[in-house]
């Protein structure tokens, strides 16, 4: 692929910054295959399933094949942006029902001293993984550049294929970045310029939700890239 350019300024280092990491992802993910994808180096990971063989509560998804997806809660490593969104003026209740969770847990997350215990995080397939990033920019699409109105659970048909999970996931990151290129300076700087539900987007600028992305997405690909080194490790160890 090759990177864009022509954009000064903010967007500009932005999608400097998305093209780049886009570029390494697409270069890792070369020749993924179906075991790759699917494999589940732990028992109790989370994947792409078979709709009623999911093994979490809020699994999701229109067609056969679902996202696993556990009980809403607030992990420890988001503890500081639960701080900034008060900080910021959001009331318990908003920031609340942004996290699907109640408000007394808002208020014992916010009462918290200390360093966080680390969190029991589940282990994640690289179906999930890749599956969670289609769904987040797929319903970012929609509620900032599209008709503000479809599910964003139910925007992305997932599926057990390698090859056919990636080519919808390029082709709609392909069209985020399009969108993305086109976006003004105003509006970068327009608090709620993306609707998208499942998050903060409504009450940040643009920006903000841009940044947001590019790290969803780089974090998630080495997360990806990672399991794949793992894999490859694990069958050539000998026994």
């Amino acid at each position: 692929m090759e990177i864009k350019g022509g954009t000064s300024g903010r967007l500009g280092l932005l999608l400097d910054q998305f093209d780049q990491a886009r570029e390494m992802a697409q270069v890792r993910l070369t020749g993924l295959g179906d075991d790759e994808y699917l494999w589940e180096p732990v028992a109790g990971c989370w994947s792409v399933r078979r709709r009623g063989e999911a093994v979490t509560p809020r699994a999701y998804g229109p067609g056969a094949w679902v996202l696993d997806k556990g009980a809403p809660d607030i992990p420890a490593n988001e503890y500081a942006e639960i701080a900034r969104q008060a900080a910021g003026g959001m009331t318990v209740a908003r920031i609340a029902e942004d996290w699907s969770v109640s408000a007394e847990r808002v208020e014992e997350v916010l009462a918290h001293t200390g360093t966080p215990e680390p969190d029991a995080t589940p282990v994640t397939t690289i179906a999930w993984r890749l599956g969670h990033l289609h769904s987040c920019f797929a319903g970012q699409w929609e509620w900032t550049f599209g008709e503000r109105r479809q599910d964003p659970h139910a925007l992305v048909d997932f599926t057990p294929s390698a090859a056919v999970a990636l080519d919808r996931f390029w082709a709609l990151i392909d069209r985020w970045r399009d969108s993305v290129g086109a976006v003004t300076e105003c509006q970068l700087d327009t608090v709620g310029f993306s609707q998208y539900p499942y998050g903060s987007d409504p009450g940040d600028p643009f920006v903000t939700v841009l940044a947001g992305a590019n790290l969803e997405f780089i974090h998630h690909m080495a997360e990806i890239a990672l399991l794949r080194d793992l894999r490859r490790a694990h069958f050539a160890a000998p026994g």
